[in-house]
């Protein structure tokens, strides 16, 4: 009898995220035992809708170029199964010849890995998670492959952002990032540092209670110093009261729909400081960005699709890979890929932890650089900045 894999999208896409789509297809070719790795077409649905692309036709090149295609080839899907869906799906499994599935995602796809699991015992059915998020809120893993990309890019717009601003140091700007409830994504951007006093000048985590006075305070201590200022704003922002700083705009049901963050703060500044502000958000740009992926990031979602082929080949079933970091003397990184219990991952959103936030909660500590950096694989960038020589010499010489 054949054996064939099934591997699903579920959620927003990555830089990466067809990356680990490669892995699982390369690993399941090699290991000579693989008749067909099916591809659901649109998420979790297709599964329902039996909407299947056979992956091992797509001839090789054809393959290698899912390494450097932004957003997902199989397409994904926020489908809301019900009891019922999961229900059927053993017997789709089972007229496909499905043995290994392969869920791909974040907490809410994790969350349907488990639950496919459970609809699926005593079958013979294995089913392995690949962790695949931006947001870097996935429980029991050092990181997650689409992290490293989605910090890279945020790290190099702000670096650029910074130079513009410092060129003509009369507004604040007020950048928004990705992330929701967890500011991993935000804290990326003290990647764009070189040196002491490179914005951004500020960064603020949904981790901490946004306190409107004392972001007011420090806008414009470092607006009266600098001229121009950079601030980092998660658009997951909460006031004391863990209400979203922002407004909501629209209801619809069990959905609410909130303004922009940044377009916020911006307005704020200008209102209550009298000072010239304007935001920018990357948005979506940042998980789709090939030119500014990361090259760790990429290598560890193929290894990551790998990993979870190789899992459910050898016997494991209701896991999710992880990434575990090994402390080295050296303060090199490097990690090995594990496995890790889907229900110690179902629907835990892990945050950005008090030691990498400083005391007043307007910025990151050196900490939390020291383990990003690796995985934005950001190079040294060697911008030229000729009024800051100038004024070196002048100092000298006078």
């Amino acid at each position: 009898m054949e054996k064939n894999v099934l591997v699903i999208h579920g959620g927003g896409p990555t830089a990466v995220l067809n990356a680990s789509l490669y892995g699982a297809v390369l690993a399941a070719r090699e290991s000579g035992e693989i008749s067909h790795v099916y591809g659901a077409i649109g998420g979790s649905e297709a599964i329902l809708k039996e909407d299947f692309l056979d992956l091992m036709q797509v001839p090789e090149e054809d393959l290698k170029r899912l390494l450097v295609t932004p957003g997902t080839a199989i397409g994904s899907s926020r489908y809301a199964l019900s009891d019922e869906d999961y229900a059927k799906m053993p017997e789709i499994f089972g007229r496909w010849n499905i043995r290994y599935v392969l869920p791909t995602g974040g907490n809410g796809t994790m969350d349907t890995c488990g639950k496919i699991q459970k609809a699926c015992e005593n079958t013979g059915i294995r089913v392995v998670g690949i962790p695949k998020t931006i947001d870097n809120d996935i429980a029991v893993t050092d990181h997650t492959p689409g992290y490293g990309s989605a910090a890279r890019y945020l790290a190099e717009t702000v670096a650029e952002i910074g130079a513009d601003v410092k060129s003509l140091p009369i507004h604040v700007c007020i950048v928004e990032a990705m992330g929701r409830n967890a500011g991993w994504i935000t804290a990326a951007s003290a990647l764009a540092r070189e040196k002491k006093g490179d914005a951004p000048h500020l960064i603020y985590l949904p981790e901490r209670p946004f306190r409107e006075e004392e972001f007011l305070e420090d806008v414009r201590r470092l607006h009266e110093k600098l001229g121009g200022v950079v601030v980092v704003a998660s658009e997951g922002l909460k006031k004391e009261n863990g209400e979203p700083i922002v407004p909501p705009l629209f209801r619809s049901g069990r959905s609410v729909y909130y303004g922009d963050v940044g377009a916020y703060l911006a307005e704020l500044v200008i209102r209550k400081l009298g000072i010239k502000a304007r935001s920018e958000k990357p948005g979506i740009c940042g998980r789709a960005s090939i030119p500014l992926q990361s090259a760790v990031d990429r290598e560890e979602a193929v290894l990551a699709g790998r990993t979870a082929f190789e899992a459910a080949h050898s016997g494991q079933t209701g896991v999710m890979v992880s990434f575990v970091r090994e402390d080295r003397a050296d303060g090199s990184y490097r990690m090995h890929p594990g496995t890790v219990p889907i229900q110690e991952v179902m629907m835990y959103e892990r945050k950005v932890p008090d030691s990498y936030i400083n005391t007043r909660g307007n910025d990151v500590t050196d900490a939390f650089v020291s383990w990003c950096r690796p995985l934005a694989d950001i190079k040294h960038r060697e911008f030229i900045d000729f009024q800051e020589s100038y004024w070196e010499r002048k100092g000298k010489s006078e």
